[in-house]
């Protein structure tokens, strides 16, 4: 027989996991009470990033580049988008066109962060983050707003049903005039040249002549005017409007690891952005890249943004050539573009001298592009398909524009 304390500490021990047990049977009935009433499994921050999720609080959608929490409204676009509406230019009553806006805003942004971070470093960048007059630099955060505002754009393209099945040729095709361009360049006579398009559609087309663009090659002006082209097309000193330049306004010229050693650094509003100002690579090189040169000023109206894509036909030869909108030329001229662009459709490829004056049709596919150089492979096989998704040379026999 044991003694009576020996009794009531066994039953006190066996009382104690008991107890334990309880608890934890009670927290458990507690959690799963409040996950039911929640109608929903408990989430948390981490666990949504794991799976690659963005989680949503408060209506807004939140993203998490590098485990910091920054909040994207995601309705933000689509509701700028009808703010703006009635702004949108006739050729724009394109819904895309201001997302178009805000993907160039977003890419001056990222411009920015990358100028900054490139001119300060170490404890001087540190500071400048911090200075209240300084702008906020977050690089991380502001190419994620890039590459959201680029998906959007491609969204809406797609929704436009831009990228879909071929498109059949309208029986009848009709098209207006909804833009008058005036030439009233140097040496040629005033005339009109009409910018036409399909009710419907985003296309427009015009033909005209071509002058031939050595802008972007890296051997395009030199200082002793032995260039591609007319050292005079790329402004004068103090005026310069072609030229890569540093901050006193002086343009950079090559050195001994560039291509062309001794020769400016000519400019394209078409550029890639992970390239320094003074890298020669950075522009669309005219004499390997097929592109097209509209008026400062007509891009907007026209609703179109360096990268989009076109098809140039020469109406002499039958010849078609797939191509970027690469530059913006002089607001009172029309018919442009690369040297590459003028070997491809058989013209006399000279800058200096070669092109035409007639014959040349450009058709424009305002809001298909992102923003960006292309290869040309990419640049043959995205305007080819716009091309033919918009329906092809049947539709331009259909038109009566060919």
């Amino acid at each position: 027989m044991l003694p009576a304390g020996s009794i009531m500490e066994s039953s006190v021990l066996a009382r104690r996991p008991v107890g334990r047990f309880g608890l934890v049977v009670l927290a458990l009935m507690f959690f799963f009470m409040a996950t039911l009433v929640n109608g929903q499994q408990p989430q948390t921050w981490a666990d949504t990033a794991r799976r690659g999720e963005r989680p949503v609080v408060g209506g807004i959608r939140w993203q998490l580049p590098d485990a910091r929490i920054v909040p994207v409204t995601f309705g933000q676009l689509s509701q700028r988008s009808e703010q703006f509406h009635s702004q949108t230019p006739l050729s724009g009553q394109i819904a895309c066109a201001n997302l178009m806006v805000a993907l160039k805003a977003s890419k001056l942004r990222v411009e920015r962060d990358e100028r900054i971070a490139t001119t300060t470093s170490g404890p001087d960048r540190d500071s400048a983050t911090k200075d209240p007059g300084h702008p906020a630099i977050d690089l991380q955060y502001d190419l994620k707003i890039l590459e959201h505002n680029e998906a959007e754009l491609n969204k809406c393209l797609a929704a436009s049903n831009r990228t879909t099945a071929k498109r059949r040729p309208e029986e009848g095709c009709s098209i207006f005039q909804f833009l008058s361009f005036r030439i009233t360049h140097d040496g040629e006579g005033v005339h009109d040249i009409p910018i036409r398009r399909q009710p419907e559609s985003f296309v427009v087309f015009y033909e005209s002549g071509l002058s031939v663009d050595a802008d972007g090659a890296p051997n395009a002006y030199h200082p002793d005017n032995i260039g591609l082209d007319d050292l005079a097309n790329a402004g004068a000193p103090g005026f310069w409007e072609g030229l890569a330049q540093d901050a006193n306004g002086d343009p950079y010229i090559q050195g001994p690891d560039d291509p062309f050693p001794g020769y400016y650094i000519s400019t394209t509003d078409l550029f890639d952005r992970t390239k320094a100002l003074s890298d020669p690579t950075r522009y669309v090189d005219a004499s390997k890249i097929p592109y097209i040169v509209l008026p400062t000023g007509m891009e907007k109206k026209v609703a179109a943004h360096p990268g989009d894509f076109a098809v140039v036909f020469n109406l002499q030869n039958l010849k078609r050539s797939p191509a970027i909108f690469a530059d913006t030329g002089p607001p009172n001229r029309i018919g442009e573009g690369s040297i590459a662009l003028a070997e491809s459709l058989g013209l006399w490829s000279d800058a200096r001298n070669g092109g035409t004056t007639r014959g040349i049709l450009y058709l424009v596919f305002p809001g298909s592009g992102n923003g960006r150089s292309r290869p040309i492979e990419e640049i043959n096989a995205e305007a080819e398909q716009l091309f033919q998704v918009w329906g092809g040379i049947e539709q331009l026999t259909a038109c009566g524009i060919w």
